[in-house]
């Protein structure tokens, strides 16, 4: 059944305090080519550059920022190595959450006294603009929190990096923020990874689904959602549940090869204007039957959007106690069916859309059956 409880707020208790998501790290296939289509379709801006040029011989990275939202796209230069490694099993897909923190080295010797398995030993890079400290730890499959302090730092991005201009020219749709990030774990493992934020980094569950609250007549899943102390933060862990057929995260999870981030949320202030403009750069979204928009007056109450309108661009809405959301699923944007992109705009709002979610996880459905997969 759900249960829905607000973030405290940081006190010194909150011994992991974190300002926010700092950076989403991609490991890609084809650098060059994903930082085209992310600026191309979802309107990110070239910021910064790392490779071959700058010193560093294995690797290409391009930093791409919208508003609050950075990403960082690595490709592989050679074979043999950890991100070629990943590629390989996983497809493109995310390896980095990078949280910002006041102190990189606290927030390692917190989190690993605790029991968090080290990925990055805490150390400091170095150059004209300053100093960034950074530290990680092991996350789900092969997934990794790394944790950074800028607040010494100056430069474009990180040391290592230059500024990147390009003759391109992009136009935002008007992405501000990370909303939420959400992680897909196999059976029986989301209670697991729940008791690791909840001891590791100082999270609390605010929000739990059970099969129950996310089924159709085909599938079912088990969502709980974890938020830091300020509420900043969140991430919602997904598991499978028994059902009919095979479920979304069943199927992410046998072409994903691993447990991985399944979403991104991306915060809009109109997400009207924003849909709008995704659908025109090419950007593929999930279709809800129009039936849905038959009764969404009468299960939401009044809203100030027009129903046509939302109707014309398939945006879903939905209410709690403190207002509503209105929010949108892309169609996985890579070829594996595994990582996809939320819009979402709260209007008070601060659960995950409940109401949504049988005609969201009916429209999955049909494209799993398209790909063979349901």
């Amino acid at each position: 059944m759900e249960t829905l409880t607000k973030p405290t707020n940081a006190t010194d208790k909150d011994f992991l305090p974190l300002n926010g998501t700092d950076y989403i790290e991609f490991y890609v296939g084809n650098a060059k080519q994903a930082s085209y289509f992310y600026r191309s379709a979802f309107g990110f801006s070239a910021l910064a550059y790392a490779g071959p040029e700058t010193g560093v011989r294995d690797r290409a990275s391009y930093v791409l920022r919208q508003n609050k939202i950075t990403l960082v796209l690595t490709t592989p230069l050679h074979p043999g190595n950890e991100i070629s490694q990943h590629i390989e099993k996983h497809g493109d897909g995310v390896k980095v959450l990078a949280l910002m923190v006041d102190d990189a080295y606290k927030s390692f010797d917190e989190t690993t006294k605790r029991g968090a398995t080290a990925y990055l030993q805490p150390k400091t890079l170095k150059d004209d603009n300053g100093e960034v400290r950074m530290s990680g730890i092991q996350l789900y499959g092969d997934t990794v929190h790394l944790f950074i302090e800028r607040k010494n730092y100056k430069g474009i991005f990180l040391p290592g990096y230059k500024a990147w201009t390009s003759t391109f020219e992009t136009k935002s749709v008007g992405l501000k923020h990370v909303d939420h990030c959400v992680g897909n774990v196999g059976w029986g493992e989301m209670n697991t990874w729940v008791d690791f934020y909840e001891k590791v980094m100082g999270f609390r569950n605010i929000l739990s689904f059970d099969d129950k609250d996310i089924s159709t007549e085909y599938s079912a899943l088990m969502s709980k959602v974890m938020s830091n102390g300020n509420g900043y933060v969140k991430f919602p862990i997904n598991e499978p549940a028994e059902g009919k057929k095979k479920s979304q995260i069943e199927e992410y999870l046998e072409f994903y090869h691993s447990q991985g981030v399944q979403h991104i949320a991306m915060a809009t202030d109109n997400i009207i204007e924003t849909v709008t403009e995704l659908r025109k750069r090419g950007v593929e979204f999930l279709s809800v039957p129009d039936s849905y928009y038959e009764e969404l007056t009468a299960r939401v109450g009044s809203i100030d959007e027009e129903i046509q309108i939302l109707k014309k661009l398939n945006i879903l809405v939905d209410r709690d106690d403190e207002g509503y959301l209105l929010q949108l699923f892309s169609k996985p944007v890579e070829d594996r069916p595994t990582l996809f992109f939320e819009i979402i705009q709260r209007k008070g709002a601060q659960s995950f859309g409940k109401g949504n979610f049988k005609a969201l996880f009916e429209s999955i459905e049909r494209e799993q059956e398209l790909r063979g997969n349901l």
